[in-house]
């Protein structure tokens, strides 16, 4: 029997939001307590408000933060960059790595996103990974391989359901407006599925696996009830506290 995952909506503000965000910030957090539920909830925003908004839960279980990348390394001379352990003493509680925007505009390859994902384990965090094909891939036949390719790459090895999360991000949707049709979400997180599975058997199993890719009220309820669709990751809509808590509020 497959086990009950419960659905992460997170929140990726990307370089959005200054100290005046504190407002949509609150508003998230004042509506959190109606859709604890049906699903965890995850901002992360720049680095510059982690610490601002992590003060603000005041130890509230119903809405978290989290980074948006980091260095692989804890300290040293990295100018610009910011270490996991840096993001933990922050407040934040997870960190993205390996967003295709990382991978497209900075050149990392699943070698170093591996590398970052070790890193936010050794500070304790919970890694969110994201995989996915651009256009050219897709008009080419090659979504399923250069999913498996970037599963293979990205993922270190003693992955758990409780310290990995996968995000599924067809790059060609990702602030466009085009959405995948149901059924090719659902082949598509079905193979993540599989090949989780059979990497790390259980735990593999039980590891959530979001949707990313243009997620918003409008279409959230179709995609969150796709089989392996265990939450999405949202860009834009996340800006916004009421669209941000309608997606949740859309989870099954």
């Amino acid at each position: 029997m497959s086990p009950v995952i419960r659905p992460l909506i997170a929140g990726n503000w990307k370089m959005n939001g200054l100290r005046s965000s504190m407002a949509e910030f609150e508003a998230m957090l004042a509506g959190a307590s109606k859709v604890a539920a049906k699903a965890d909830l995850l901002v992360c925003p720049p680095a510059t408000l982690i610490a601002a908004f992590a003060a603000k839960l005041a130890g509230s279980k119903e809405l978290a933060v989290g980074g948006q990348d980091c260095h692989p390394k804890p300290s040293g001379a990295h100018t610009g960059d910011i270490s996991a352990e840096m993001l933990a003493d922050a407040g934040a509680s997870a960190v993205i790595v390996g967003h295709s925007e990382r991978r497209a505009d900075h050149g990392e390859g699943c070698s170093l996103v591996r590398q970052k994902a070790e890193a936010v384990w050794r500070a304790g965090l919970t890694a969110i990974v994201c995989i996915g094909e651009t256009q050219g891939h897709r008009d080419a036949g090659q979504t399923l391989d250069i999913c498996r390719g970037q599963l293979q790459g990205s993922l270190p090895e003693g992955a758990r359901a409780d310290n990995l999360v996968v995000a599924y991000e067809p790059v060609w949707a990702i602030g466009t407006g085009l959405t995948p049709t149901a059924k090719d979400v659902e082949q598509i997180h079905q193979f993540i599925r599989q090949a989780l599975s059979a990497r790390f058997n259980q735990e593999g199993a039980g590891m959530r696996i979001l949707y990313g890719g243009s997620v918003k009220p409008s279409n959230a309820r179709e995609l969150m009830a796709v089989a392996n669709v265990n939450g999405a990751l949202i860009g834009g809509a996340s800006l916004k506290a009421t669209d941000f808590l309608a997606i949740a509020a859309d989870c099954p």
